[in-house]
């Protein structure tokens, strides 16, 4: 039976940059992309903040180029996702989709998260053309534009506010009659001329040929005071929170508050020794392609540093 050194749990800007780190100190990773190659990225039409590329570039490509990157340093990458693992023991045994059993001496997982949507038809129908999670990283395109975002809580008004300062006007649409936001973010939104609060309001659809043009929106559903109404907006973001990727673990790892994996410090070991997380997957805060990178890069050192120490196998 082969022992895998670094198994890689998932894509992206982590998976893969981890994927080239540990190829390039001849670690022989096998990267397992998961139901979605390269991550989310891949949804993303064009990305402007990622070093390296002053024209910008395609989430798709960038991924692509990321993925090739770590092939020519050795990376195995299969298109198959772990199901699950057993990190009580080392080496660890993990079963793909196709029931293989998968050995391996250390694990990195970077499954990301993935981020809460409404359940619209229409958020798949505009995805990528006007619909958005991530308001730092699309927000650039809708520059004195008008967009609302979804939401009642920190995320949102976080959204909003940093939107407030691209867009020419923010709508913030919020089911409840209040914020869930601390009294912090409450008053930043509340004072920031450029966000109107929708309260007690719902997202029922959105229109536009081809993209986003405006919402249709719901105040008071199932009241007395029920109203129906349209907005006209070019960008519409989803600030309800994110959910880590992290069911096929089955609570092996010690984890935050939001389900993200609790890593030790500046690094990225997590309460099992010999795995680590990288990207989205550990992150609640950042959650943008760059650090995930890096965040990739710290794991496939910490791996080769763990292997170092535990030759014993």
């Amino acid at each position: 039976m082969s022992i895998i050194k670094v198994l890689v749990v998932g894509s992206g800007p982590a998976g893969y940059t981890a994927g080239i780190y540990a190829g390039r100190a001849n670690l022989a990773p096998v990267i397992f992309e998961g139901n979605q190659p390269g991550g989310q990225l891949t949804q993303t039409t064009e990305i402007e903040n990622f070093p390296g590329y002053p024209e910008g570039i395609g989430g798709m490509e960038m991924m692509d180029q990321l993925r090739s990157q770590a092939e020519r340093f050795g990376a195995k990458v299969r298109s198959r996702n772990i199901e699950s693992i057993d990190l009580s023991k080392r080496p660890f045994v993990a079963i793909d989709d196709h029931g293989d059993e998968v050995v391996a001496e250390t694990v990195i997982i970077s499954t990301g998260a993935s981020a809460k949507y409404l359940g619209l038809a229409d958020e798949t129908k505009y995805q990528g053309m006007g619909v958005s999670a991530c308001a730092v990283c699309d927000g650039f395109f809708y520059r004195k534009k008008d967009v609302a975002v979804v939401g009642g809580g920190d995320t949102a008004c976080e959204e909003a506010l940093y939107l407030s300062t691209l867009c020419n006007k923010v709508y913030l649409i919020v089911r409840k009659p209040f914020l869930r936001a601390s009294d912090v973010m409450k008053k930043r939104v509340v004072n920031t001329p450029n966000i109107e609060i929708l309260f007690e309001c719902n997202v029922k659809g959105l229109f536009g040929d081809g993209v986003v043009e405006g919402a249709h929106v719901v105040r008071a559903a199932g009241t007395e005071e029920e109203d129906h109404f349209d907005i006209k907006i070019d960008g519409f973001f989803l600030g309800i929170g994110h959910n880590p990727n992290t069911e096929f673990l089955k609570g092996q790892l010690e984890l935050l508050e939001g389900g993200y994996i609790k890593t030790d410090g500046a690094s990225t070991r997590t309460s099992v020794e010999g795995v680590f997380a990288a990207g989205d997957v550990a992150d609640p805060h950042y959650r943008q392609a760059i650090v995930a990178a890096g965040s990739g890069a710290k794991a496939a050192l910490d791996a080769e540093h763990f292997l170092n120490e535990h030759s014993e196998l």
